[in-house]
C-alpha cells in the first residue's frame, strides 16, 4: 500500500513538474475612486472551458498547461465585468471591476462547475455553486447535498418528516451550521432547520471537514457547512421559483435584489410549500411523509458607503406545521387512545448585524463585529408523547483582523453565547440557561502557493461545564501545481440537548429515560486529503482526491435503544467512540460540456454501548458512492443531469430480526431547458422505486412497547416525478 501511494506521488511530481500556473487578482473600484480586493469573484478562461472563484482576497490560480491563448473573464453580480487576454509567457493577470456598472453590456454565459474541491482553502471544502443547487430540484438545504458523497441525508424517523445529515460518519448536529459565518440551526432548531433553508434562495454552500476555523465557536467536530444566501447587490430585480411534484407538493420562492442607491442595496426573500395529497405507499395505515405548511420571509440589506465601511443587517421569519401519524389523524385531531398522530407547530425568528470597519486604505487590518438574535418555538405532540419548547439565543464574535504582509496575518477576538431552553417533555421541566464567554486567536502563514498554514486557539468559560479548551490546526502544501496535500486537527465541544438531538425517539411506545447530568461532548478530528489534477479529458484538468479522517470522542451522549427493549436509555459515554472515514474523489470533461463525478467512501464507525462493549454504530451505512453525469448543448440551452447512488450495509439494532440492512441504489435525473430568462425543468427521484420495507415497527400497534418508528436506514418515499420553472428578471 505504501509503495501504491508514492508511486502515485512520484508520477504526479514528474508529469506536472513544468506545468505553468497563472497567479491573479480580481479587485474593485469603488464610486468613491477605492480600489480593493474582491472576493469570490467568478473568473472564467474561455479557451480552458473552466470557470473558478477568487478567495477571500481576491486571488485565484489557473493552471495553463502551456496553452497558446488565454482570455480571462471576470464577473461579479452587481459589477461591471472585466476581460484580460494573456500572451504566451505571461504568468499574472488583473482585473478591476467597477461598482454601479448599469449592465448595458453583453452578458457573459459560462458553465460554473456545479461541485468541486476549492483549491484556495487550506481545509479541504468542497463547494456546491449555483449550477449545483439547479442540478436537482433542490426544495431545501437537505436535498443540497444528494450528489455529495461527503453529505449523507436521510429521514431522522418515520414520522416527522425531519430529515437529518452525516458527516465523517458522524449525525449532523456535531456539524456546525454557518449562516454567512453565523452559527445557526443549533438546540431546538436543529431538527427541521434543514427544511428551511429553501434551496433557490442560496448561491453556494461550502463543505469544509475537520475542526476548521476557531473564529465561529467551539462548536465544529466533524466540518462545518457555510451558506451564502443571494445579495442584495445581485442585479436580478426578481426571481420565480415554482415546483409541483406527482405528490402534490407544491412550492413557490420569490427572490428581489434591490440597488436602492450608491450606498444602499437589499434583498426580499420569501417562500410558501404544501403538501395537498396524503401518501401510504406501504399500506401501513400511517403517511409516509407528513402534510406540512411552511413560510419563510427574509430581507437582507448591505450599507456599503465610500469610506469602506460595511453594514450588513437583516431579518427571517418562519412558520411551519406538520400533521403527521395514521391515515386518518387530521389537521384538526387531538391527542386520543385509538388514533396515533403527531402534530409540529414550529415558529421562528432571527434577526442579526454585521459591522466591518477598515483601518486603513487597503483594508489589510480592519475591526468586524456579528450580533445574531434568534428565537425559536416547537409545541408538539407524539402519540402520548408532548414536548413542547422555546429557545432564546444571542450570538456575539468582535475581531480584529491584521494582515501584516503577504505571508503573515492574524485574527484576535471575543465572543459569547447565550442559551435559554425552556422545556417540557410530558409537562415535566427539562430546560436550562447556558452561558459561555471566550477569546480566541488565529494566525496565518502563506508561502505563495507552497504553503498555507493556519494554527488557532480557543479558551471559553462555560457556566455549567467549565473552561473549555480547543486548539486547532490546518495545513495546505503543494508538491507541485498540481499536486496538494492538506492536514488538519483539532478539538471540539458540543453542548448535547436530549430531546431535540433525538427527536425521534418520543415516536415509539417506549419509557424515555434521560442522562441527569449529561457532560460537554468532546471530540477530536484529525485527517489528511491529498488531491491531484491531471490533463486528462477535454479541459485537461481532471482532479482525483484520497482523504482520511478520524474522530475521537473523549465525552459523548449515548442514545440507547438496545439494553433495554421497554426504555430509551440516554447516558453518557463509558468506553471508547470513534469513526474513521476514507474517501476518493474523481472528476474529469470526457468531451465538451460533459462532466462526470464520481465519489465513493468507506466508513468505520464503533461506539461503547452498555452491555455490549465496543460495537458498529447503528443505522451508519458502511460505503457509499455516488456517480453523477452532467451533459449541456451549447449556450446551455439544454442540460442533462443524472445522479446514481449505491448504499452500503448498516448496523441494524439486536432486537431486529436482520442483522444488516440490504445494499440498494438511488436513481436520479433531470433535464432542463434554458431560454432567454427562464429556465424549465423536469425530474425523478428514486427512479428504482426503492423503499424501505416496514420502516415502522408494530404499525399496527401503535400504543404498544414494540411501536418504534427510529429504525431508519433507507428511502421512505417511492418514486417522485416534478417539473418546475427559475425565471429570472435582469436589471
Amino acid at each position: 500500500m505504501k509503495k501504491t501511494i508514492l508511486s502515485v506521488i512520484l508520477l504526479y511530481i514528474t508529469t506536472f513538474t513544468f506545468a505553468q500556473t497563472i497567479n491573479g487578482i480580481v479587485k474593485v473600484q469603488r464610486i468613491s475612486g477605492d480600489v480593493e480586493p474582491l472576493p469570490y469573484a467568478s473568473v472564467y478562461w474561455l479557451e480552458g472551458k473552466l470557470s473558478l472563484e477568487s478567495d477571500e482576497e481576491g486571488k485565484f490560480i489557473i493552471k495553463n498547461n502551456n496553452a497558446q491563448k488565454v482570455s480571462l473573464i471576470a464577473t461579479y453580480i452587481g459589477y461591471s465585468k472585466d476581460t484580460v487576454v494573456l500572451s504566451p509567457g505571461e504568468k499574472n493577470a488583473e482585473f478591476l471591476l467597477k461598482e454601479g456598472n448599469s449592465l448595458d453590456e453583453v452578458r457573459v454565459v459560462g458553465r460554473q462547475e456545479g461541485n468541486y474541491i476549492s483549491k484556495m482553502t487550506p481545509v479541504k471544502t468542497e463547494v456546491i455553486s449555483a449550477a449545483g443547487l439547479c442540478k436537482m430540484a433542490c426544495c431545501n438545504l437537505a436535498e443540497s447535498f444528494e450528489n455529495s458523497a461527503s453529505v449523507t441525508v436521510g429521514y431522522a424517523d418515520a414520522i416527522t418528516g425531519a430529515r437529518q445529515i452525516k458527516l465523517l460518519g458522524l449525525s449532523g448536529q456535531y456539524t456546525q451550521m454557518l449562516d454567512e459565518n453565523r452559527p445557526v440551526m443549533r438546540g431546538i432548531a436543529a431538527p427541521f432547520g434543514l427544511s428551511y433553508i429553501p434551496g433557490q434562495w442560496l448561491e453556494s454552500i461550502q463543505i469544509a471537514k475537520g475542526p476548521s476555523s476557531v473564529v465561529n465557536g467551539i462548536e465544529a467536530i466533524t466540518g462545518q457547512i457555510n451558506m451564502e444566501h443571494r445579495k442584495p447587490t445581485a442585479e436580478q430585480p426578481l426571481f420565480i421559483n415554482l415546483f409541483l411534484s406527482d405528490k402534490l407538493r407544491t412550492e413557490a420562492n420569490v427572490a428581489s435584489s434591490l440597488q436602492l442607491n450608491q450606498k444602499w442595496s437589499t434583498v426580499i426573500l420569501g417562500h410558501i410549500s404544501r403538501d395537498f395529497m396524503d401518501h401510504d405507499g406501504n399500506g401501513d395505515g400511517f403517511k409516509d411523509d407528513p402534510l406540512t405548511t411552511q413560510f419563510n420571509l427574509s430581507n437582507r440589506w448591505l450599507y456599503a458607503p465610500s469610506n469602506g465601511i460595511q453594514l450588513r443587517f437583516g431579518f427571517k421569519a418562519m412558520s411551519d406545521e406538520r400533521i403527521a401519524g395514521m391515515n386518518d389523524f387530521k389537521e384538526d385531531s387531538e391527542m386520543t387512545n385509538t388514533l396515533w398522530g403527531s402534530n409540529i407547530k414550529n415558529k421562528g425568528l432571527n434577526g442579526y448585524a454585521k459591522l466591518g470597519i477598515p483601518l486603513n486604505e487597503d483594508n489589510s487590518k480592519n475591526i468586524a463585529g456579528v450580533v445574531d438574535y434568534s428565537m425559536y418555538e416547537m409545541n408538539s405532540f407524539f402519540g402520548h408523547n408532548s414536548y413542547d419548547a422555546t429557545q432564546n439565543s444571542v450570538f456575539v464574535n468582535l475581531m480584529l483582523q491584521n494582515q501584516i504582509n503577504d505571508k503573515h496575518k492574524y485574527i484576535v477576538g471575543l465572543s459569547g453565547q447565550y442559551d435559554n431552553f425552556d422545556e417540557f417533555l410530558n409537562s415535566a421541566s427539562i430546560g436550562r440557561v447556558e452561558q459561555s464567554a471566550g477569546a480566541y486567536g488565529e494566525y496565518t502563514y502563506t508561502n505563495g502557493d507552497k504553503i498555507t498554514f493556519v494554527t488557532g486557539l480557543r479558551l471559553d468559560n462555560n457556566n455549567i461545564h467549565g473552561w473549555l479548551f480547543a486548539p486547532r490546526m490546518n495545513l495546505k502544501y503543494a508538491f507541485t501545481e498540481k499536486l496538494i496535500l492538506r492536514a488538519s486537527g483539532g478539538r471540539g465541544f458540543r453542548s448535547p440537548n436530549q430531546v431535540a438531538d433525538n427527536l425521534g425517539i418520543l415516536s415509539t411506545g417506549r419509557r424515555i429515560q434521560l442522562e441527569a447530568n449529561p457532560d460537554m461532548e468532546d471530540a477530536w478530528t484529525y485527517g489528511m486529503n491529498l488531491t491531484g489534477y491531471m490533463p486528462f479529458g477535454f479541459d485537461k484538468n481532471a482532479t482525483l482526491s484520497f482523504e482520511y479522517f478520524r474522530t475521537d470522542f473523549q465525552h459523548q451522549l449515548i442514545v440507547d435503544q438496545e439494553r433495554d427493549l421497554s426504555v430509551v436509555w440516554l447516558y453518557n459515554l463509558s468506553g471508547r467512540s470513534y469513526t474513521n472515514t476514507y474517501q476518493a474523489d474523481f472528476s474529469f470533461q470526457p468531451i465538451e460540456r460533459f462532466t462526470v463525478l464520481l465519489t465513493y467512501r468507506l466508513t468505520d464507525a464503533k461506539v461503547t454501548l452498555d452491555g455490549q462493549g465496543l460495537v458498529e454504530r447503528p443505522l451508519m451505512s458502511k460505503y457509499k458512492g455516488v456517480l453523477n453525469l452532467q451533459y449541456a448543448t451549447r449556450m446551455n440551452k439544454w442540460t442533462f443531469d443524472f445522479t446514481a447512488q449505491l448504499n452500503g450495509p448498516a448496523r441494524l439494532p439486536n432486537f431486529m430480526t436482520e442483522e444488516y440492512s440490504p445494499v440498494y441504489p438511488v436513481l436520479y435525473a433531470q433535464v432542463t431547458k434554458r431560454f432567454k430568462n427562464l429556465d424549465v425543468y423536469i425530474g425523478g427521484e428514486n427512479l428504482t422505486n426503492y423503499r424501505q420495507k416496514n420502516p415502522i415497527l408494530n404499525a399496527d400497534q401503535p400504543f404498544s412497547e414494540g411501536f418504534n418508528t427510529t429504525v431508519i436506514w433507507g428511502p421512505l418515499m417511492g418514486v417522485k416525478f416534478y417539473g418546475g420553472l427559475r425565471f429570472t428578471l435582469w436589471k
